[in-house]
């Protein structure tokens, strides 16, 4: 029985250990701050919703779960290639699960428990929102800066992120990044609210990947 016992909890241990090891880098969070403003000579780019997503993957002990949250609406203005100004709403009721088939039993539970009161309230707080703060360029790498709101709760994020500009259409894709849920008060199973959960946490942080399709106004 205790062999049977270490054997299991090794590999539980090895799990967490490689989910940990595998996400990636926590984006830079701070305050909030001033929404940027546009020059009068920027070129206003509208978010082709049906195109624009958001894949997330959420971490516990025993594994992963992966999904989308579409863009809802938004625009960016653009200076010479440069993001200058912008805002998108996210729309937190399209949240989706993909590591489990559409067809089974779990993927209804497991979105209907996100969409619920103890992850993002979707009924409560419907949308998110992200507005753009600054731009510039680290170590090589364009970093966007922004608001990102959810539950009424607001921070600052830093992302590195590529833009590509194709006649009347620009794409706007990010690294994948981390951020800490618990920062913006999603507390379900989280160790930074709770201290009783023992192996049943879910880990605070949430890989995201922003991918953003627009079209000139």
């Amino acid at each position: 029985m205790k062999t049977n016992f270490l054997k299991i909890f090794t590999v539980i241990a090895l799990v967490a250990f490689s989910s940990c090891k595998d996400k990636a880098k926590e984006a830079e969070t701070t305050e909030a701050e001033d929404a940027a403003v546009a020059e009068a000579s920027a070129v206003t780019y509208k978010a082709i919703a049906d195109e624009s997503t958001i894949e997330w993957k959420g971490f516990k002990p025993t594994g992963t779960h992966t999904g989308t949250i579409s863009i809802a609406e938004g625009s960016v203005s653009v200076n010479d290639g440069n993001i200058e100004s912008g805002s998108f709403a996210i729309d937190m009721n399209s949240i989706t699960v993909t590591d489990i088939p559409v067809e089974k039993e779990g993927n209804a539970k497991l979105t209907g428990h996100l969409k619920s009161a103890d992850f993002f309230d979707v009924e409560a707080y419907p949308k998110a929102k992200f507005e753009v703060t600054g731009l510039e360029t680290v170590d090589g790498k364009t970093m966007l800066s922004g608001n990102l709101t959810m539950k009424e709760t607001t921070n600052n994020i830093s992302i590195p992120v590529t833009t590509s500009m194709d006649g009347d259409m620009m794409k706007l894709t990010s690294e994948t990044f981390t951020i800490d849920r618990s920062k913006w008060n999603v507390k379900y199973g989280s160790k930074s609210f709770f201290d009783d959960l023992g192996d049943s946490f879910i880990n605070d942080d949430i890989e995201l990947k922003v991918n953003l399709v627009a079209k000139k106004a």
